[in-house]
Parts: structure tokens; sequence; C-alpha cells
């Protein structure tokens, strides 16, 4: 590997990889190698190559380099661990974006400016050239729509904060007195979140409208040209994963951003993974004692009938992590990882009072909700003290076996399983399949049962369930069962958040139907505001 000195940002090496004057960057420490190599290979694939990726420690250059990926030295000495949102390294992390763009402007090239934890679905580069006379794109945290079309959301509809994830800067005198005072606020006080700052500074002045047709708006100084991206293309991790707001409106995303979600980097690697725009490895796709899945069964009553509400959405949402919560036990049972099941909510969940659904948005109820809605993915994920907790159990997204990635000889070594109630026709203990090539298995069936019907099975990589109500009786050993039970209690999240009650948040509780009193409320006293015990 050359020497680091080659790996300088230098106004040679960013002229060397721009076409047609245009840059597209990100930049991130080791810990985010998987986000960015997916960020790339979107890019590289919607054949677009004019891209650099910053690297904040030495360990992410040289993986960069050996994969081929164009990359330059930040300089910075990161830690090469996962940084967690709002911690001062994070802020550290938002300081480097501007000096990058304070840096790169000067070199007289457009600059497409990326979060790593945002991926491309088409190139934009045609659609920002639209906007000549721009010299800021930015997009935004905007959930309510202000246009149905592909033209620049309406500045004046646009209530919510200006999102630094995606940014196109041009190389105007504007934009880098922007740049420049923007760094030097953000120098100057260290308390001050990036994002933050960004619209305090650009909001100064917002107002009048360039003209009458380009949605362009006069901010800043007063000279600034900005544009607000359409948030139904360039999506939010709520226009894209929670609303779905692209197909709506019957339009092509540009870009989706994993804002909007409640477990940290897990939580944003399996969004990305349910939409089926994370690349993973093959190895992900094929592991060592297979799959198992299974078909959720919900009654349409609990989707659609009465009203949306706290009580309605709890109902529903117990009733399938009940059948979640078997299938899990029957996973590690059999030493297997678990492909979750889609979701369903009747409720959106955010970080403040609302009444269900944000007023003006296209949110549907109900609708298929992210897992980090309920489940706590960081925990699922986390390697728990096996003494307390039992054996890790592992889990895929619920789109696992439509991924275009799955390789064929998983996909077709599959065994369905199809629940009988013991004493009807053909439902006797067996661990040979029918005529049909379907496993017969007696509801309520115990820990040994499915490890002696399933010994025969062990080769198979999908095991699919017909169901998972009453499919399990228990653990033989009770303090296996006690471990399970620990792991599973924190599993769950909370829902956030009702009005009428502070605090408004209230826990989910993997065994509520144990617990005949169980109603959904939050808690009523600082004692009661912990998860179920």
């Amino acid at each position: 590997m050359p020497p680091l000195k080659t790996f300088r940002l230098t106004k040679e090496l960013v002229q060397e990889r721009a076409v047609d004057n245009v840059i597209i960057v990100t930049f991130g420490n080791f810990a985010f190698m998987d986000f960015i190599l997916t960020w790339v290979k979107h890019l590289t694939d919607l054949g677009v190559y004019n891209l650099l990726v910053g690297a904040m420690d030495t360990k992410l250059l040289e993986a960069l380099y050996w994969k081929g990926v164009p990359a330059f030295d930040m300089e910075s000495h990161m830690s090469t661990v996962d940084v967690g949102w709002g911690s001062p390294t994070f802020h550290k992390m938002g300081r480097e974006k501007v000096l990058l763009i304070d840096a790169i402007l000067p070199f007289g090239v457009e600059l497409l400016m990326c979060d790593t934890d945002m991926v491309w679905l088409k190139n934009p580069l045609p659609y920002l050239a639209r906007y000549p006379e721009a010299d800021v794109l930015t997009s935004s945290d905007q959930v309510v729509p202000t246009v149905i079309d592909d033209s620049l959301d309406i500045w004046q509809q646009v209530g919510a904060a200006y999102n630094i994830g995606i940014f196109h800067w041009r190389p105007t005198e504007s934009a880098k007195k922007l740049a420049r005072e923007w760094k030097e606020m953000l120098l100057a006080d260290e308390k001050i979140w990036d994002q933050n700052g960004f619209n305090d500074i650009v909001r100064k002045q917002l107002g009048p409208s360039v003209d009458e047709d380009s949605g362009l708006v006069y901010a800043f100084d007063g000279n600034l040209k900005l544009g607000i991206l359409p948030a139904s293309i360039f999506c939010s991790g709520h226009t894209y994963f929670v609303q779905a707001m692209y197909q709506q409106l019957r339009l092509e995303p540009y870009a989706v951003h994993t804002t909007f979600q409640y477990a940290g980097t897990e939580g944003k690697r399996h969004r990305l993974r349910e939409g089926m725009v994370f690349y993973d490895p093959p190895e992900y796709f094929d592991v060592p004692g297979g799959f198992l899945s299974f078909k959720p069964s919900i009654p349409k009553s609990l989707l659609f009938d009465g009203e949306h509400n706290i009580q309605s959405h709890f109902t529903l949402i117990n009733y399938q992590m009940k059948q979640i919560r078997t299938a899990l036990a029957i996973a590690t049972v059999l030493d297997r990882t678990l492909v979750m099941p889609p979701l369903w909510c009747r409720m959106d969940r955010l970080w403040f009072p609302h009444p269900g659904v944000l007023e003006g948005s296209l949110t549907r109820q109900p609708f298929l909700c992210p897992l980090d809605h309920v489940f706590e993915i960081n925990i699922m994920l986390k390697e728990l003290p096996e003494d307390e907790f039992g054996p890790r159990i592992g889990i895929r997204e619920y789109s696992f076996l439509d991924n275009p990635l799955m390789p064929k000889q998983v996909k077709d070594s599959w065994l369905d399983v199809q629940l009988c109630q013991v004493g009807s026709k053909d439902c006797q203990l067996s661990n040979s399949t029918n005529s049909k090539g379907v496993l017969r298995l007696p509801k309520h069936s115990n820990e040994e049962t499915l490890k002696g019907v399933f010994s025969n099975f062990k080769d198979i990589r999908v095991i699919q369930f017909s169901s998972m109500q009453d499919a399990f009786l228990g653990f033989t050993d009770q303090a296996r069962e006690d471990r399970f039970r620990n792991r599973m209690k924190r599993y769950v999240g909370i829902w956030c958040c009702t009005a009428d009650h502070d605090p408004g948040h209230i826990y989910y509780d993997m065994y509520w139907d144990e617990k005949p009193n169980w109603k959904p409320v939050p808690p009523q006293t600082a004692e009661e505001d912990h998860p179920p015990l």
C-alpha cells in the first residue's frame, strides 16, 4: 500500500475523480465499512463513478484501498468503533463534514455530500443539474408532501428541519461564504449539533422566492439560492419506510436516508435490509444451522375493525408478538436463525406526542411497520451473557427470503411444516414428510419432541411453519426457560407517545398474556417507568 501522504485530500485528487465537475463524497470510520461499501455499490451499479470516500481511520483507508474504492485520509484519528447518535464523538464527526465542505468547495467542483447511512436508488446527477442556479440543494425531514410530482418541495410549506445527510453544493461565492460561517460557528461552540447550526444559519433570512418557476428561495445572507429536495423521492426513514410516499404518489425514489428510527446503527442496517437495499456478504444468506420462518396469521378484524387507537394498536401488536415469541423459542431449540415476519402496526411511533399518525402525512392505517418500531434490534443482535440470557438467537429481516442475493441452494432446500390438531386425521408424530413433501406436526409439541422430529432435517436450509399459534408447549428445563424469558423481556421497546399523560410512552410486554389485567397505559409513577419485569 502506498504511503499515507499519497491519500491526502488535494485539488488534483478531487479533479481527477470528478465527472462534469461534480464529485460525490461520503465519509466514516471502520465501523461503517459495510454501509460505505453498500453506498459505493449502489452508485457504481447506477454507472456513477465520480465518488470519493473520506476515511476517518487508517483501518478503513487500508480496507477501501484493497477493495479498489477511491478514498482519502481525513487524518482525524477517529476510533474504529461505532459512535452513538448524540455522543461527543458523533458531534466531532459532524464537524468533520463542514470542514470537508469548506475544504472541497475552493477546488471549484460541485459537491454532493452524503451520510453513510443513506443509499442511492437512482442517479441523482441529472436531477440536480435541472437547478443550475441553486447554490445549495438540501434534503429535509419534511413528512407532509408539499408537491405531488418531482419538483422541489415548496419552501414556504416546509416546516421541518433541513437534513444535511444529503445536500448538494455549487462552488459559488455564496455557498463558500455559507460553509465558512457554518464552520466558524461550530468551531466556536462545541455544543451545537452541526445540523441545527446549518438550519439556524441558512434560515437567518428566508425569502423571497428567486423566481416564479424554479422553487428556489433566497436564504442565509439574502444572496444564497437554496432549493429543498422533495421528501417524497429524496426520502427520509419516515417517507420511505413508514409512508412509502413515493409509491402512493407513483414516483421513483432517488435516495433513502435511515432517519426516524429507534435502534441505533443496527436499526439502520436492519431497515436497509428490510428494503433489500443493503449489500451483505454471501455468508449472511447461508448460516450454520439454517433458517426458520413462519406464516403469521392475523385476523382481518385486528387490522381494520374499530378505531385506530392505542388499545387496537396494542391488541394487534400483542397478537403478533406472542407468535414471534413462540418462533424465537423454536428457533433456539432447533438452533436456527429466525426470519422475522412482516410486522403490522395501527399507530406510528415518534419521539413526541401525536394522534396516531402525523397529520397531513400519507401514513396508511394499518401499515407495515419497521421492526424497530416495536423490537429493540440493537439488543437482539447484542452478545448477552449466556448464563443469564441463554444462547443468542440469530434473526433476519422479513424480506430475507425474497432477496435476489439469496443463493439458489438455500432457496431449493426447503421444508414446509403444517401444524395439526392431535387426534385429527394424519396427525401422528413423525419425522418424515407426507406424499406432498409436507411435515405434519402436532400442536403443543415440547422441546424433546421438536428436537426428535427435526433431527432428520438438520441439512435443510429453510424450515417454514404454516403457523406458530400453539406450536410450542415449553422448555423441558426450568433454568433454560428462565434464561429465555430474561432474553425475551429485553427484546421489546416502547410505543411513543400519548398526549394525555407525562411520560407518554407505553412499554410493550412480551409476556402480556400472562398478566390478566394487562392494559396499554403509560407509567403512572416514576417508580413504574421501567421495562416490564
